[in-house]
C-alpha cells in the first residue's frame, strides 16, 4: 500500500481554549470512512494521519467476500487535551459539533485513547449528532434492526464488564496465541509484559492468563508492577480506575514496584505495548529481549526502532493486524454478520484474528520480509477488489 496523500486533512483551533482537534479521511468506500476519535495532551495532525491510513488497512485486512461487512475507507480523529482537564468534555463537545457536517455525511467515529465510548456518544447527542457513526446508515439493509442489533450487543456483559470492552483484547490475545502456535511454543510458562491496562490492555491480560500465559508485568501511569512468579490479573483489573490505573493497596507481598519504562525490560517472551503511540524508539528497544512485540496500541513502535529489532530477531505484530478486532466486531454486528450475544462475537473474532495472523505470518515468510510489511502487501492486493467492486475515493 502507498503512502499516498489523505483524502482531506483538517485542523481546527477551538475558539475557546485555543486547543487544536483535527480530521484527517484517508480514503473513503461507498462514501463513507471508519475511525475513532482519541484525545490526549500532544496530538497531532502527523500522528491522526498516520493513524487514519493504518484505519484504511484495517478495514481492507478484514474484507471477507462472503460477509454483509463490507469494508469502508480509513479515517481518523484527534484533540490535543489532557482526557482528565476538567475542560476536556466541553473541548469535546464543541469538536464535535464544528465535525458535525462529516460525521453526518462521511466520517464515522467511536472511542480511541483517551475517550470511552459512553463519553463520544454523550458528546455526540449534546453536539446535535443523531449517532457518531450515522454516515454508515445508509449503506444498511434494515437500519432500525441493525441499530438495535449494536444496541443491543453494547449492552451484554461478561463478568460485569461490557462485550465492547473485551472483544478488542480477544483479537490481541488470540493474535499472540496464533503465534505461539506457528512456534511450536507452549501457552503454560509463556510470560507476557502489558504496557498499559485501560480497556484494551486489561482484556488482552485477562483472556492471556486465562489461556495459561504468565502476565509478569503491567504498568500504567505509576510506574510497573512485576512479579515474575505471576500477577493476579483479576485482582489488578478490579482495582483500576476509569483510567486503567490500578490501586496499589491491592498489590500482594510478593509483587514489585518498578519504574515506568521497566516493564521494556521484563524477562519475559511477549511485551504487548497497548497504552500510548511512539512508546519504542531506537534507545529504549536495546532494552527488550522479548521475542515477540505484538501492538495492541496504534503506532506504539517507530519505524527505525522495528528495524533495528527485526535485526534483533525480534518479531513485531502490527497493529493494523492485531488490534483491529474492535472496529471489526463494531461492522460484523451492525451489518448482522454476528449477533448481539458473547460467545458468538468471541468465536468470530477468534477465528477472523487467526486467520489473519496467520496469513500474516505466512507471507512475512514467503517473502522474507516482516509482518508490517507482509500486511500492507495483502492490503496492495486487496484494495484494487475493494475498488473495483464498491468504489474508492482518495
Amino acid at each position: 500500500m502507498t503512502a499516498a496523500a489523505p483524502l482531506m486533512t483538517l485542523t481546527w483551533t477551538d475558539h475557546v481554549s485555543g486547543r487544536q482537534g483535527f480530521l484527517v479521511v484517508d480514503r473513503l468506500v461507498r462514501g463513507v470512512s471508519s475511525g475513532g476519535l482519541r484525545m490526549r495532551p500532544g496530538c497531532t495532525l502527523e500522528e491522526v494521519a498516520g493513524l487514519a491510513r493504518g484505519m484504511t488497512m484495517k478495514e481492507a485486512l478484514h474484507y471477507n467476500p462472503e460477509g454483509r461487512y463490507i469494508p469502508l475507507g480509513g479515517a481518523k480523529g484527534g484533540i490535543d487535551c489532557d482526557p482528565q482537564d476538567p475542560a476536556a468534555y466541553g473541548l469535546l463537545v464543541r469538536y464535535l459539533r464544528a465535525m458535525r457536517p462529516y460525521i453526518e455525511a462521511f466520517w464515522t467515529t467511536g472511542e480511541d485513547l483517551g475517550l470511552t465510548q459512553d463519553l463520544v456518544d454523550r458528546a455526540a447527542a449534546e453536539a446535535g449528532l443523531v449517532s457518531s457513526i450515522q454516515a454508515v446508515y445508509p449503506l444498511l439493509d434494515d437500519e432500525a434492526a441493525a441499530r438495535k442489533r449494536l444496541a443491543d450487543a453494547f449492552a451484554v456483559e461478561v463478568d460485569g464488564i461490557g462485550l465492547d470492552e473485551l472483544v478488542g483484547g480477544c483479537g490481541v490475545a488470540e493474535s499472540v496465541l496464533a503465534a505461539l502456535d506457528r512456534a511450536g511454543t507452549p501457552y503454560a510458562g509463556t510470560r507476557v509484559a502489558v504496557q498499559g491496562l485501560g480497556t484494551m490492555g486489561g482484556a488482552t491480560a485477562r483472556f492471556l492468563a486465562c489461556a495459561g500465559l504468565r502476565i509478569v508485568a503491567v504498568a500504567d501511569v505509576k510506574g510497573t508492577i512485576a512479579n515474575p512468579d505471576g500477577l493476579d490479573v483479576e485482582a489488578l483489573l478490579a482495582a483500576r480506575d476509569a483510567y486503567g490505573t490500578v490501586d496499589r493497596a491491592v498489590l500482594r507481598p510478593a509483587d514489585r514496584e518498578l519504574p515506568g519504562d521497566a516493564w521494556l525490560s521484563a524477562d519475559a517472551e511477549v511485551l504487548v505495548p497497548a497504552a500510548v503511540s511512539y512508546a519504542i524508539d531506537t534507545a529504549n528497544q536495546r532494552e527488550i529481549t522479548a521475542r515477540w512485540i505484538v501492538e495492541a496500541a496504534n503506532m506504539p513502535v517507530l519505524a527505525d526502532a522495528e528495524e533495528l529489532l527485526a535485526a534483533r530477531g525480534i518479531t513485531v505484530l502490527p497493529d493494523v493486524v492485531v488490534n483491529s478486532g474492535t472496529n471489526a466486531w463494531w461492522w460484523w454486528t451492525l451489518f448482522g454478520d454476528i449477533g448481539a450475544d458473547a460467545d458468538e462475537a468471541f468465536a468470530h473474532t477468534r477465528r477472523s484474528m487467526r486467520a489473519l495472523i496467520d496469513r500474516t505470518l505466512a507471507r512475512a515468510e514467503a517473502d522474507g520480509t516482516t509482518p508490517r510489511a507482509a500486511a500492507h502487501a495483502i492490503v496492495t492486493d486487496r484494495l484494487p477488489v475493494i475498488a473495483e467492486r464498491f468504489g474508492w475515493y482518495r
